[in-house]
């Protein structure tokens, strides 16, 4: 029996040794064996031996690693910091007022959810000893051992040589002295609450305890000396709480009332919105009734004094218009006194020479307009009143586009004032061009190098613009190079175009307050389509210098271009050119239509070419060199075969195609060639003498000869046609012997001047 049980015993420590390992067959025997020994031997019960034995078996995976006994025993070491792995060190970032790099301070582990500063003082501290001293309230703290060793033992000598007597007076007086201070001070504060009381009474207890129980540890009482001053009880320093946050609860109550109902009454009637409308209106009348009497009672006398100035100004301001008409007929009366002989052969004056010349003119200088204060501004165009013929607009910018003046104007001078303008408008941009409205000849339309257009009303407030476009969708995103008034719309609208060199065509409509902009055309290049670099195809645009409306038919108008080409154009048809003109190889400044027939139109060009073209033929009927660059061209409103033009070499030409087809019949200088150079020309509508400007802002006036101005003589049987007649036979005769005839073609017979 012994043998076994100590073989049982063997057998288990086997099993304990094998615990941290995987249990083999052999094993699996022994214990098998084992339970069944136990079970004959009466060593405990089978099922559960079994069970533990289950519960101890352990199961090696498939894929578990085998390790040796060095490794198995080889300790690893876990640490754990409070540094945070994840926070990026040396962080830098670049500064713009430092111009380099600065390092970014690491941010910290602790973060602060909230924080809050405390107004409580331990009484033992400096900060408040400070302030007790401050306030004069000073306080007993407890006893502390503030002396020297040696002090204390002399202080406790004392009171030992004092004996029992002399410590109990001391005692009586000193519990006396404290009763009446307890007294003064419950006298003093009988007016706060209860609740202080009891805090203070306890406080001072615990004091006076608290003093007790460290004066017998000490073995001397510690008493402060007394000083001047309010003396108040501190509470306990180690169990205090902070008078501030005992605030006092008000109790809640509850306070009920019963009054009178009111009476009530029914009513019903029909309420309409004039019923609103006169409550409203009556009781508006009332309060301002009450108005004007508390205004009669502070003060009456002030609408009467308000009135009184309201009506002088009103006298001064029609005193001022009477004075100014007056002036300005007393200083054309002077202007035309000074310069009476120009004003004689402005209106009288005829060359005598040119009987003897033989298909020449000349032409005679008159007067010359300027305006000081633009002395440096070009004349960028002239435009005759339709309705006044002897006052026209003058516009003030400039070509220099490298150094653009911040500035511009618009002056309308008269003949009979030479020396000052009548209507002086300034603007903040360069004025490029201006048209004035047909029918209402006191609208002036301009449009300026940034873009933008404006309309000014001459009747009144001249001065700032009737309307303006304003905004950067609202405007021309170049300069405006010339616009013109069209026709009213079929609700009377009046409206106007535009043309500028970002290759649109805007609509202008007059609204009640602001513009209406719409865009009739955007030019296109006909050839203009480049591919870029990923394979899209851009069309390029065309930039508009010029603009002419046909003047019988006003939806068709002409386009010139700054890269020479001249478009025929409709309003109804605005995606497709009606005809394309290779007209120049420069750009197109002018065009002008024929006045007798508008099939023939004019062109001038930087080119130095002028060419003459008749409706949907590609090929011009004229071409005159003039040797320099063409800054524009009229025709005459006179006659149908003349026209002129002015050049930057200063020269002004005229033609008349009736008389000589190949060269000018005119050509006179009129500034001097290195200084100055024309700009723009304007023949006058009645009288025959143009205008002229240049770019140093200077407009000369010009008189046409006789030979200059021929007028036709109708034929001996055609004695009853009129001027405007034989004006466009002579016109259709030049065509003829220009166009390709057929050869059975027979060419009537046609009016001639007088001169041949």
């Amino acid at each position: 029996m012994t043998t076994d049980v100590n073989r049982t015993d063997g057998q288990m420590d086997e099993l304990k040794s094998c615990e941290g390992s995987t249990p083999t067959k052999s094993h699996e025997l022994q214990i098998k064996s084992v339970s069944k020994s136990n079970i004959k031997d009466g060593g405990g019960d089978a099922d559960d031996f079994d069970a533990w034995i289950k519960s101890r078996q352990l199961l090696k995976p498939d894929d578990q690693l085998d390790l040796t006994e060095a490794e198995l025993g080889e300790e690893i070491t876990k640490v754990l910091t409070t540094t945070n792995t994840n926070v990026i060190q040396n962080l830098v970032v670049y500064s713009f007022k430092e111009s380099a790099f600065v390092q970014v301070p690491v941010a910290g582990n602790t973060v602060t959810l909230m924080e809050m500063d405390g107004s409580a003082l331990h009484i033992d501290s400096d900060e408040a000893k400070i302030q007790m001293e401050e306030t004069g309230e000073i306080g007993y703290p407890l006893p502390t051992l503030t002396g020297s060793f040696i002090e204390v033992e002399e202080d406790r000598a004392s009171r030992i040589t004092k004996g029992p007597d002399e410590d109990e007076e001391g005692e009586e007086k000193a519990a006396a002295q404290a009763a009446k201070e307890g007294e003064d001070e419950v006298g003093e504060e009988e007016l706060e609450g209860e609740e202080e009381e009891v805090v203070e009474e306890g406080a001072a207890e615990a004091e006076a305890a608290a003093v007790e129980d460290a004066g017998e540890a000490a073995g001397a009482p510690a008493t402060a000396p007394a000083t001047g001053g309010r003396k108040r009880k501190l509470l306990n320093q180690f169990n205090f709480c902070e008078r501030s946050a005992l605030t006092y609860t008000n109790p809640r109550r509850n306070v009920e009332t019963q009054t009178i109902p009111p009476p009530r009454s029914q009513y019903g009637a029909n309420v309409l919105q004039w019923n609103i409308y006169d409550s409203y209106a009556d009781d508006f009348e009332q309060q301002q009734n009450e108005r004007d009497k508390k205004d009669e009672k502070r003060g009456g006398h002030r609408k009467d004094v308000a009135k009184k100035k309201l009506d002088k100004a009103a006298e001064a301001e029609l005193l001022n218009k009477k004075y100014l008409k007056a002036w300005q007929i007393l200083e054309r009366m002077i202007n035309q006194n000074i310069y009476e002989e120009i004003a004689n052969d402005y209106r009288y004056w005829e060359d005598p020479a040119d009987e003897y010349r033989e298909q020449e003119g000349t032409l005679l200088p008159l007067w010359k307009f300027n305006y000081d204060r633009i002395r440096k501004l070009s004349v960028t165009d002239l435009l005759f009143n339709p309705m006044y013929y002897d006052l026209f607009a003058v516009c003030y910018g400039s070509h220099e586009f490298m150094k653009q003046p911040n500035e511009g104007a618009i002056c309308f001078f008269t003949v009979k004032n030479p020396s000052y303008p009548d209507y002086i408008i300034s603007t903040e941009s360069g004025v490029m061009c201006c048209d004035i409205h047909p029918t209402y000849p006191f609208l002036v339309a301009i449009g300026m190098y940034d873009g933008s257009v404006a309309v000014y009303n001459l009747r009144e407030d001249f001065e700032k613009p009737l309307y303006l476009s304003v905004g950067v969708h609202n405007k021309h995103s170049e300069c405006a190079w010339e616009i013109k008034w069209g026709p009213d719309m079929a609700d009377g609208e009046i409206n106007f175009y535009s043309v500028s060199t970002d290759g649109r065509v805007f609509n202008w409509v007059l609204m009640q307050n602001d513009f209406m902009i719409t865009t009739i055309t955007t030019l296109f290049l006909t050839n203009g389509i480049v591919e870029g670099p990923d394979g899209t195809e851009v069309h390029l645009r065309s930039c508009g210098s010029c603009m002419k409306f046909h003047p019988s038919n006003p939806e068709i108008y002409l386009i010139g271009t700054e890269e020479g080409l001249i478009y025929k154009c409709s309003i109804a048809y605005s995606s497709k050119y009606l005809m394309t003109y290779n007209a120049h190889h420069l750009t197109v400044y002018r065009i002008d239509f024929n006045r007798f027939n508008s099939n023939i139109f004019i062109s001038c060009s930087g080119d130095w070419r002028v060419k003459v073209w008749e409706d949907m033929r590609p090929e011009p009927l004229f071409i005159f060199d003039l040797g320099s660059s063409v800054g524009d061209v009229k025709w005459a409103p006179f006659s149908s075969t003349v026209f002129a033009a002015c050049t930057n070499e200063g020269k002004v030409f005229v033609f008349d195609l009736n008389v000589n087809k190949y060269k000018p019949i005119c050509v006179q200088a009129v500034v001097p060639k290195r200084k100055n150079k024309l700009t723009r020309l304007a023949f006058n509508e009645n009288l025959p003498f143009i205008i002229v400007g240049d770019d140093k802002s200077t407009v000369t006036s010009l008189k046409l000869s006789p030979n200059l101005r021929l007028m036709v003589k109708p034929p001996k049987k055609q004695q009853y046609l009129d001027q405007n007649t034989l004006q466009v036979q002579k016109l259709d005769k030049l065509l003829s012997l220009v166009r390709e005839l057929p050869n059975d073609m027979v060419i009537l017979e046609a009016p001639t001047t007088t001169k041949s």
